[in-house]
This record gives C-alpha cells, structure tokens and sequence, in this order.
C-alpha cells in the first residue's frame, strides 16, 4: 500500500504523543503519594481509649451455669369419655385458669343427669311416704331406713353425673402460656386413662436451676472468716443470656439445698425471675450471675483491656512521650464483666482499653478518655514501670 508523506507524518506524530502521555502518568503515580499511606510522615498516632488503674472495692461474682424452668407446668387431661367436638384455644396463646380448653360431646352426660334427678325425686317421696306411714306403724323401721338409703345412693349418683357433664368442657387448671394440641376433633379420649390433651406453662415469673461447687462455697466461708473478705448479699442475682447480654430484671435465690450432691459435688441452687415479656422460655441455657463476697483495695480493669499472650495475659501501658509497652498481668475472680487483677499493677497506671487493634509494643499513640489527666503530669518512662514477673519467663509478652 503506498503511503503519502502527509499521512506518514501524521501517523508518527500520534505514536509520539501517545509516548508523551503515557510518561506524564508514570511521572504523576510516582510522585503523588495517598494520603495516610504508610510512606508518608505527616500520618498522626492512632486514637487509642485510656483509663487510669486505681484500687477500690469490688463485689467478687461468679458466673454459673444454669437452665430456666416454668413457675409452674400442668397437664391438662380428659376426665370423662367421650368424643371431642371442638378445640377452643390458639395454640402457644395465654390462657387463663378456668378458661374451656376442649368441647366433649356431652349428650351421654345430659341424659345421666336427666334420669338420676328422676330417681333422686322418685326417691325422696318415697322417703317421705315411709317416715308419714312409720308414724303409724304402716311400715317398719326397716322398710323406712332403706327407703333413706335410697335417697342418699341417688343424690351421690346426682353428683357423679352433674361432675360428668360439666367435666365435658376441659377448663384450664392454671394460667400460663398453653403448647400445642395432641388430639384432633373426633378424637376419642379418656377410656381407660385420663388422655394427656396439651399443657400450660406459667411463664411469669419463671425459675432459674443451678449448680455452685461445694469447694468454692467451703473456700468463699474460710476467707470471709478469715477478714480476707466480707460477707455479701447473695440473695440478688443477674442472668446473663446465651448472646451474652444482661437481662434487665435481676432475680432472688429463694432455693438452697442442704447438702453436696455426691455425685457432682455441687449444691443446687434455685433463683426466681420475673418474665413480663415472655422472653425467657423454659429449657433455655443461662449463666446466673451470684455475687459472693466483696473485695477491699483491689485493682479492677476491663476485660477488654486484656490480652492473652505466649507467656500469660498483659495490659499495654501508655507511658513517657506517649509510646506504650506490654505488661504482664496475674488475673483473680471476677467483678461483673470486669477482671479482679491479682498482681501486676500497682495503681496510676494509664492502660489502653479499646483501639489495641492498631498499635504495637513502642508505638506513639494518641491517648483519649478518663486517663488522659494523668498523662499531663510528669511521669516516668515505660521502661521504669516494673512489670510483675511471669513464672515461665523474664521478658514481658509481645503482642504478635
């Protein structure tokens, strides 16, 4: 194909205008650089939340595993024979006691009650015929004392037959929430046993079964005989729900038994909670909670503020200059969702409690909360704040 020079020249003046332009986008990616990337020298420290450790008292609790259970659980059953004609309840509704459950065909139980009333009259004139005619030796003593008899066995089958018919509407014997029905209309029931027709649950209030080790029950007594510790109300409890979140009625122990179950070794122990809502089910797993004695001058920290490392637990400390440092820690019993440090804080220090995700050992951070105050004072550098020594190492934990 032949070119002209004019086309030629044009097609070499876009190739080196592409050249150009491509060189100019090279040239501005190398020298822009993002803001905050990890280059750049103008990125601030990060935000991290302090507190200052300080001593105080502390209510020492322990968490328990426990199961909820109905106030109360009734099983309502058929008390006559008879074909069920109509269920009149939703199911899983609120009921209340003496509310109609059931409908039983009660035509059978009209008649019976019919023909006894007839023979309880039919009795009683005769009765009162006997005792006229007595008066005058009409009769004897005998014929009139059979004739009251009759009476009687005719007012008792008066009774069993007007407990029959009203037995065939099935009322609710508590109130509760009611479960699901185990009969269909046209089922027949009640011949031989009393048939299981559903049950009811009171839900409100609801109970709470646990367990306390008889071994720290026996420890908990020595050390508050000892003065170690002092003597706490147990009677109030929280529950702790499987999401971990803290239902908002607190609960009382009113249930404590006498003796150890050899078996497991523990007591068992029963706590009662209101449930105006409905939303504790029977059956549901819980943690109670029990508060068991309280503390004097001790360290509590959050348990965030906690990390587990090769060589036990730590804290990182904000000291000079604001750079942190890791610092071992010895963890006790707990103070509600707070740790109870048993060594390795001797108070005024500034720990970090939440923002532990972006720094590291030596890192400048940005301090921010409660104990921000006391870094405006003089303080001593990281290195001089002693950490307590852990039993398989000299070295303090290194966050990795």
């Amino acid at each position: 194909m032949h070119m002209t020079p004019f086309f030629l020249f044009k097609i070499i003046a876009q190739i080196i205008a592409g050249f150009i332009l491509i060189s100019t986008l090279f040239g501005c990616g190398s020298s822009d650089k993002p803001a905050g990337s990890p280059s750049g020298s103008g990125a601030p420290p990060p935000e991290v939340a302090v507190i200052k450790v300080s001593f105080g008292k502390a209510i020492m609790t322990q968490d328990l595993p426990g199961r909820l259970q109905a106030y109360r659980t009734a099983q309502v059953r058929a008390r006559v024979e008879g074909i069920v004609e109509r269920r009149l309840f939703q199911e899983g509704s609120e009921v209340k006691a003496g509310d109609a459950l059931f409908r039983i065909d009660a035509r059978n139980f009209k008649a019976a009650v019919d023909a006894t009333r007839a023979d309880l009259e039919i009795a009683r004139q005769t009765a009162t015929r006997y005792q006229s005619l007595l008066a005058i030796k009409a009769v004897s003593q005998q014929e009139y004392d059979l004739a009251a008899a009759k009476v009687k066995q005719a007012e008792s089958a008066m009774i069993r037959a007007t407990e029959n018919l009203e037995n065939a509407s099935v009322p609710a014997p508590i109130p509760g929430r009611i479960g699901r029905t185990l009969v269909t209309e046209g089922t027949f029931v009640g011949r031989g046993d009393a048939t299981l027709l559903t049950t009811i649950e009171q839900l409100d209030p609801i109970y709470a079964n646990f367990t306390q080790s008889g071994a720290d029950l026996l420890r908990l007594r020595q050390a508050v005989k000892a003065g170690k510790l002092k003597q706490v109300d147990a009677a109030t409890v929280q529950l702790v729900l499987e999401d971990g979140s803290i239902y908002p009625h607190t609960g009382n122990i009113f249930f404590t038994d006498m003796a150890v179950d050899p078996s497991t070794g523990a007591v068992s122990l029963r706590a009662e909670f209101t449930n105006p809502q409905r939303e504790l089910l029977p059956g549901m797993f819980v943690r109670v909670r029990f508060p068991e004695a309280v503390a004097e001058n001790v360290i509590r920290i959050p348990q965030r503020a906690v990390q587990a490392g090769a060589q036990g637990q730590y804290v990182m400390v904000v000291g000079a200059e604001n750079k942190i440092a890791p610092l071992s820690i010895t963890i006790g019993s707990m103070a509600g969702t707070d740790f109870i440090v048993s060594e390795g804080l001797k108070g005024d220090e500034i720990i970090i409690v939440d923002g532990l995700q972006k720094v590291r050992p030596g890192a400048v951070v940005t301090p921010i909360g409660a104990g921000v105050a006391a870094l405006a004072k003089p303080a001593a550098p990281a290195s001089a704040v002693a950490p307590a020594t852990p039993a398989t190492s000299n070295k303090p934990p290194v966050n990795k």
